[in-house]
């Protein structure tokens, strides 16, 4: 898939607020800092259609963006550490869960992920309620430039053992990123591509 055009639509805290259109949408969520911004706009082809900042927690509203006319990204706030308010942090995570649990739209989540890191438990938590609230999701190893090949390797066989151990029966499809030099930009389009095709044609659109 090659991106033509990527427009900002909304932002709201509302998920029955968000765009009435019946088309696909993939939802990006991870922790505060993890380089989402980074990786949509490098997906984009956008240097500033996310707003980038070194201070986490940036985003905090969910954020709709039209790519080529037929389908949204999505950007949603990190979960887990931010200089917010415990109360401003609490409504962040109820508007989150309503987004996840009602919006029909939703194709697929994906949970981005620093590969530099062990397994973080928030992270685990997380795709834990997706996978018990029946959300599609898959995994994004983001930041791998940072460590190499074969410590980025190391470091997805290792993740995958602590999400087994967390008692599921496979690792979930992921993807090994780099914002910085477009490492799995094609693969992840591809990904998303696929998804449309599908749909579209079961909506008799091609």
């Amino acid at each position: 898939m090659k991106i033509t055009s990527a427009e900002f639509i909304i932002s709201n805290s509302d998920a029955s607020k968000c765009p009435n259109e019946p088309l696909p949408e993939y939802a990006f969520i991870g922790r505060s800092n993890v380089g989402k911004s980074s990786l949509i706009n490098m997906l984009t082809n956008h240097k500033n259609l996310a707003k980038t900042s070194g201070k986490p927690g940036k985003t905090q509203l969910i954020n709709h963006f039209k790519i080529n006319q037929n389908w949204f990204l999505v950007d949603l706030p990190g979960y887990g550490y931010a200089r917010v308010s415990k109360k401003t942090k609490e409504t962040f995570q109820k508007f989150i869960t309503d987004y996840f649990e009602t919006r029909e739209q939703l194709v697929c989540a994906f949970v981005l992920i620093d590969i530099r890191l062990e397994a973080q438990k928030i992270d685990l938590e997380f795709i834990n309620y997706l996978g018990e609230a029946g959300v599609p999701f898959c995994i994004i190893f983001t930041k791998a430039d940072k460590i190499g090949k074969v410590k980025a390797q190391q470091n997805v066989a290792a993740y995958k053992k602590k999400v087994l151990a967390n008692g599921w029966e496979e690792m979930p499809q992921h993807f090994i990123t780099s914002s910085s030099d477009g490492t799995g930009k094609e693969s992840l389009l591809t990904f998303i591509d696929q998804i449309n095709e599908g749909i579209f044609k079961e909506k008799g659109f091609i």
